[in-house]
């Protein structure tokens, strides 16, 4: 019929009882000569296609024994291949030698494997699993993943590099409430200098803008409202550029407010916590990173934001890494603010390496890597060796800490002391008059964040949203309404004020907490201080 569109979105397929999604675009084309000879072992599936590996030898004549040891490395290495894919093998090279003809079948683990062999240089497929159609079209298959902990808002099909742009993936999995992740196979890459993220799998939290995509914010009526945005967020397009592969958008509490499950999440289900008995709290913000960076190892990175503690808490309490780093590191062009003045991008990550390669790659030259550690070690609201515990649970934790605290202490020759910041302030504050920090510091942060998203966020998002809705505002929840309202009921000057008292206790604690090293250190700062949360154990089904 005239005017209809008919698009290929992919496939979804089982291989041994295993999900894969093929994209609607092959990886490469025009090989149906290669299909017969990977046809000729008898393992086709009902579609047609055929399971193959693909490997690459550049030393020359490749023995028997040799390849059973590449191709042990490959289930060693990744979670995507499987023996399922040695159907046939897709020789890059020269011959292999015992195998027979360059294009025939050959035994190998037991079973008859068809093999054609590729000598043309011009051929260049990365090594790993694919499946080739009878018309020789190859694709490569990605595993699909369930989102059980409900850890993201929409998984992504693979990176269109020739417009810039992601999609919402097409494919699903079984099971309740549990969507699929996609994830490609880590044998097709390769890191580099230039691309030292190559192959590591990626989620973002939903408030950074990526090309192709809605953002969320999360709140089911801006999803909706705005179209799939036609920019990138600076730190998600770094980690791009850098190699590292999107896998998904993961939650955030609205607007990235701080919510707690059950008592404040209306629009969208807080995500879970696989720490524990998995019905504690994730925090907030960032708790789709946190969440999904805890529980998957499949899932090697994630991007969230801190203001006031939101990659810090989820991290802390799911038992990974996570940071805020140095304001102003990373420009925040294309992502929702909550106060511009104290937002950054930071990362939750299980391998701390991983986060060494992405702090490089999405810093860059705003970040410095020092040779030693800071001389001097101090603690913020750790317990003392023989102090009083109020119950059992505070008691383990206080072991825990003091014997984390012992560790770190041997390691770096120091012996640690407590640091009373606040005493502090009040012999160098920089006027007498100035009121205590609890004094100053009150209403500082709510006023910040109520004031700047009243202003950058909420204003502008309401006006959309009644041009096309009757005059009528989205439904928001309870805690930004909250908080919003208080930034309403503050006069414009209050804005003005905290930033002013922001200011003056970041100039003192740069200069008479943690002063930076100079160019004549090999430390970043005079001090490294450890600071403890206290035991804060907060379960899902707490309304209050």
């Amino acid at each position: 019929a005239k005017g209809q569109k008919i698009l290929n979105t992919g496939t979804t397929l089982s291989l041994n009882d295993i999900l894969y999604y093929l994209p609607g675009k092959p990886f490469s084309s025009g090989h149906s000569s290669i299909y017969a000879l990977c046809a000729s072992s008898g393992k086709t599936s009902g579609l047609g296609l055929v399971p193959v590996t693909v490997v690459t030898s550049t030393t020359g004549n490749v023995g028997l024994g040799s390849l059973q040891t590449v191709i042990d490395t490959f289930g060693k290495r990744d979670d995507v291949w499987s023996e399922g894919f040695l159907s046939a093998i897709i020789f890059q090279g020269t011959t292999i030698q015992g195998a027979g003809t360059s294009n025939s079948t050959f035994r190998l683990r037991n079973s008859t494997v068809a093999l054609a062999s590729i000598q043309s240089s011009s051929t260049n497929f990365p090594q790993g699993p694919y499946f080739i159609s009878p018309t020789g079209d190859l694709y490569q298959p990605y595993r699909l993943y369930a989102d059980s902990e409900g850890a993201f808002t929409q998984p992504l099909g693979p990176y269109d590099a020739f417009q810039g742009t992601y999609t919402t993936l097409p494919a699903t999995v079984p099971g309740i409430n549990a969507p699929g992740v996609a994830v490609p196979s880590r044998l097709y890459y390769t890191k580099t200098a230039s691309k030292p993220l190559a192959g590591v799998r990626t989620g973002i939290k939903d408030i950074y803008d990526i090309a192709g995509i809605r953002t969320s914010d999360g709140n089911r009526a801006f999803y909706e409202l705005y179209p799939p945005r036609n920019a990138t967020a600076v730190p998600v397009q770094r980690l791009i550029d850098a190699g590292a592969i999107l896998v998904g958008k993961m939650k955030t509490s609205q607007f990235a407010n701080g919510e707690v499950a059950t008592a404040d999440w209306v629009d969208y289900h807080e995500p879970f916590n696989p720490r524990g008995d998995g019905y504690q709290d994730t925090s907030s913000s960032s708790s789709g990173p946190g969440s999904g960076i805890g529980s998957y190892p499949w899932l090697d990175l994630t991007l969230g934001s801190d203001t006031g503690g939101s990659i810090r808490g989820p991290s802390q309490v799911q038992g990974v890494f996570g940071n805020r780093p140095s304001h102003g590191l990373v420009p925040l062009t294309n992502t929702m603010p909550l106060a511009p003045e104290l937002d950054t991008a930071g990362f939750l990550v299980r391998d701390p390496s991983i986060w060494t390669a992405a702090a490089k790659a999405m810093y860059q030259d705003a970040i410095t890597f020092f040779p030693q550690f800071p001389p001097k070690l101090q603690t913020i609201n750790f317990p003392v060796p023989g102090s009083t515990a109020s119950d059992s649970t505070e008691a383990e934790a206080n072991a825990i800490l003091l014997a984390f605290l012992a560790k770190i202490e041997a390691f770096l020759g120091l012996r640690a002391s407590p640091l009373n910041y606040t005493a502090r302030w009040d012999q160098s504050k920089p006027e007498p008059t100035l009121p205590p920090l609890s004094v100053l510091l009150n209403r500082t942060y709510p006023t910040l964040i109520s004031k700047e998203q009243t202003k950058n966020v909420r204003d502008p998002f309401f006006a959309d949203y009644a041009a096309v809705h009757d005059n009528r505002i989205p439904f928001v929840d309870p805690v930004p309404r909250v908080r919003w309202a208080f930034g309403d009921s503050l006069p414009a000057s209050e804005l003005d004020v905290a930033i002013n008292n922001k200011t003056l206790f970041k100039d003192f604690w740069e200069s008479y907490v943690l002063p930076a090293g100079n160019n004549e250190t090999d430390y970043c700062s005079e001090s490294l201080i450890l600071y403890s949360s206290g035991v804060n154990i907060l379960y899902r089904d707490n309304y209050l």
